[in-house]
C-alpha cells in the first residue's frame, strides 16, 4: 500500500476518499494525524487551492499528498461564489452559515433569469512537494439554481441546487444516488482512473 496524506481533517472526505482510492493500493491518512496544521487558501481557482493545499501537506510530511477545493458556480454570477462558496455570506456581513449563504445567494440571482449554475471538484495529487506534473482532475455537475429550498437531504446549496434532468434538487437525492452523480464523485472516479494508470505493474 502506498501511504497518502489527505489535505484536510474532514472525517466525512477521509472515509470518501479512503474507499475509492483503497482499490488502487493506496491508504489515506488525515493531515492533522501527522501534525499538519491546515495551508492558507488565498487564490481564485480551485485547482491553485488545491494544488498549495497538497504541497503543503507533501512538504511537511513527506508523503505523497491529496487535496480538494470544490464549491458552487454560478453563470449569472461570473462564477460566484466559486471559492468563496462555503464563506460566501461572511463576505458580505460576516455570517458564516448555510442559511445565510444560501440567503445571499436567492438575493443574488433575484434580478437574474439565467439560473444555470455548477458544482465544481478539483482534485490534486502530487508525488512530492516539488512534483513538476501534479495529477489534476475535475469533476462538473451541472444543474440550475431555485428561489426555494427544496428537500432536506443534502447540506450547503443542495436544497436549491435543481438536477432538470431529473426533476429533484441535490437534497431530495437519496444519498447514494448523490454519492454516485455528484461533483466529487466524478473527479474521485476520474483520479481514481488516473491513479491506477500511475501505479499499474508494467507489462514488458
Amino acid at each position: 500500500m502506498t501511504r497518502v496524506v489527505l489535505a484536510s481533517n474532514n472525517p466525512g472526505k477521509l472515509k470518501e476518499f479512503s474507499a475509492s482510492l483503497a482499490a488502487a493500493g493506496i491508504d489515506m491518512l488525515a493531515q492533522g494525524a501527522l501534525g499538519v496544521a491546515e495551508a492558507d487558501e488565498p487564490f481564485n481557482t480551485f485547482i491553485e487551492n488545491a494544488l498549495a493545499k497538497a504541497r503543503h501537506a507533501s512538504q511537511i510530511t513527506g508523503l505523497p499528498a491529496l487535496a480538494d477545493d470544490s464549491g458552487l458556480c454560478v453563470q449569472a454570477l461570473g462564477g460566484a461564489p466559486g471559492v468563496h462558496s462555503a464563506r460566501y455570506a461572511a463576505l458580505a456581513d460576516g455570517t458564516r452559515s448555510d442559511a445565510a449563504n444560501n440567503a445571499r445567494l436567492v438575493a443574488d440571482m433575484a434580478a437574474h433569469t439565467d439560473r444555470r449554475g455548477c458544482y465544481v471538484a478539483v482534485l490534486v495529487y502530487v508525488r512530492r512537494a516539488d512534483d513538476p506534473r501534479p495529477i489534476v482532475v475535475e469533476g462538473i455537475w451541472d444543474g440550475e439554481i431555485l428561489d426555494q429550498p427544496r428537500g432536506s437531504n443534502g447540506f450547503g446549496y443542495d436544497p436549491y441546487f435543481y438536477l432538470p434532468d431529473l426533476g429533484m434538487t441535490a437534497a431530495e437525492l437519496p444519498l447514494e444516488q448523490k454519492n454516485q452523480l455528484s461533483h466529487r464523485a466524478r473527479a474521485l472516479r476520474a483520479l481514481l482512473q488516473a491513479v491506477r494508470s500511475e501505479y499499474a505493474a508494467p507489462t514488458h
